[in-house]
């Protein structure tokens, strides 16, 4: 059997059929036999391209979402998780949502740029504005691009309000912006944690910082102030869904005031790399896993239907919903949705400066 290859979330380069996007040969390079040669996957290196869109605000009309527009600053996510369900966003660049989607990233470090071209544009009305809500902001490569950084450095400054969705406890070097930001009601963040066990969480999601990073992250912006959440998105049935009250309990220590948890999803291209996850990983219960899924989801991979695609259907969803309201009481995790402001909003100022002042 093949190795698989450390350090990264898929386990394969799938390819799409979506958009006639064309197998891959080997191009002759002599890494291309290390693997017969040496017995083991060739490492491969992250890559960044330079991304110029024309505009950074994606707007959305979903029932079931609470925002209707959100950045992201980057696309693809080096983390590497298995279950992402933006994974199939890069079969629009003619690239894998396999291992491409971990390795060859995209930076967009005009987005601030852009961003204040939006702010300034009569009539604009003001709604928090989500990070996070397609890849990591605070994946590996904002160390050095700081395109999310950036974009709050903006939002700070006309006191725009923001919603932060991350993996990471890179957020935690933003404070200096981001708690000023809370203390005016403009600024909340929330934090994934899907296991609590490291060798679950290495296979999972292989470049993600460790969990107890992560809880400490959430201690680190709540006495920052920063109102904070937890997330255990996805739960994944006969592999993390046992965790969930422990991880709530946790998040509470922690001092976060609310929790969410999300079944997981398999849109499109992520349902066969996740199979392909669970042969490698969990052979001896792979095919549990999927019934559960497929029982979660009206007998399918996956469900895409407003509402559903969130909340998992039938008696497995049921339980799921029981346990974490029944935790989240009883830890007193009921901080609920934020109303974040919007009546300070300022524009940006012109070339000039801003005048009134």
């Amino acid at each position: 059997m093949a190795k698989t290859r450390t350090s990264r979330g898929a386990t394969h380069n799938r390819e799409s059929s979506r958009f006639n996007l064309p197998e891959r040969e080997a191009d002759g390079d002599w890494l291309d036999a290390r693997e017969v040669i040496d017995g083991a996957p060739a490492p491969i290196r992250t890559s960044v391209t330079i991304e110029t869109p024309k505009a950074i605000l994606t707007r959305n009309r979903s029932p079931d979402i609470p925002f209707d527009r959100s950045i992201n600053p980057y696309r693809g996510c080096e983390h590497g998780c298995i279950y992402c369900f933006a994974r199939p966003t890069h079969a629009y660049h003619d690239l894998s949502p396999g291992l491409d989607f971990e390795t060859r990233l995209f930076a967009k470090p005009n987005a601030a740029e852009l961003l204040r071209t939006e702010l300034s544009k009569r009539g604009y009305v003001p709604r928090p504005i989500a990070f996070g809500t397609n890849t990591d902001p605070y994946q590996p490569i904002e160390r050095d691009w700081q395109v999310t950084r950036s974009c709050i450095e903006l939002l700070s400054a006309c006191r725009h309000p923001i919603t932060i969705t991350t993996k990471s406890d890179r957020v935690t070097r933003d404070i200096d912006l981001l708690a000023p930001m809370a203390a005016q009601g403009l600024a909340a963040v929330m934090i994934s944690v899907t296991s609590l066990d490291p060798k679950i969480a290495m296979t999972l999601e292989p470049r993600a910082p460790h969990p107890e990073r992560r809880l400490a992250a959430v201690r680190t912006l709540s006495e920052a102030g920063i109102p904070t959440q937890v997330s255990i998105a996805p739960v994944i049935p006969s592999i993390t869904d046992h965790e969930m009250e422990h991880i709530l309990e946790r998040a509470a220590e922690a001092g976060a005031r609310a929790a969410s948890f999300i079944p997981v999803r398999l849109p499109h291209e992520v349902a066969p790399l996740f199979r392909a996850w669970l042969d490698t990983h969990y052979p001896d219960r792979a095919g549990k896993v999927m019934a559960i899924i497929r029982s979660l989801r009206g007998g399918r991979d996956n469900d895409p239907g407003f509402g559903s695609r969130m909340r998992g259907q039938g008696p497995w969803a049921d339980l799921m919903r029981v346990r974490f309201h029944r935790a989240c009481n009883k830890l007193g995790l009921t901080g609920g949705a934020l109303n974040l402001r919007t009546d300070l909003f300022r524009p940006p100022p012109g070339p000039q400066g801003d005048l009134f002042e």
